[in-house]
């Protein structure tokens, strides 16, 4: 069997990394526009998208979500707003008007104490998290 050159091998480790990289982060570069920081997101415009295109299309939170955390688009708010944590059942998921309080925020941030942080893999950008924070501080609407 004929072995390969050196260089091939330390292409094909590179190229691994950076696949590897690439996976569960939304800083791809797909066409979609870089998401900006609103004061008062609505729900359903800027916040659902974050759910669609970091939890659900992983797979972890669709219709057969662990904990039940659904996030699909039209089941989400309910799952989310006044309901407790499973994995800390004193936290509310998402507490209106207190976002550092929230536990959904607490896992984005990296800051719980059980588990993993969100989403599994990666994490989101800041502007994201942000969105996040604003549209809870600001009453979490169902708009």
């Amino acid at each position: 069997m004929r072995k390969k050159p050196p260089v091939l091998i330390g292409i094909m480790a590179v190229l691994a990394v950076l696949f590897l990289l690439s996976c569960g982060s939304d800083n791809s570069t797909s066409s979609q526009p870089p998401v900006t920081v609103k004061d008062d997101p609505s729900f359903s415009a800027d916040i659902q998208p974050i759910f669609n295109s970091n939890c659900v299309s992983s797979g972890c939170h669709n219709a057969t979500a662990s904990a039940g955390l659904v996030l699909l688009q039209g089941q989400s708010y309910a799952s989310l707003v006044n309901v407790d944590s499973s994995s800390e059942n004193t936290k509310k998921r998402v507490l209106p008007g207190d976002a550092t309080s929230s536990y959904l925020v607490i896992k984005l941030e990296g800051r719980q104490s059980v588990g993993a942080r969100m989403p599994l893999g990666g994490s989101l950008n800041t502007n994201s998290i942000q969105n996040i924070k604003n549209w809870i501080n600001k009453g979490a609407k169902n708009n």
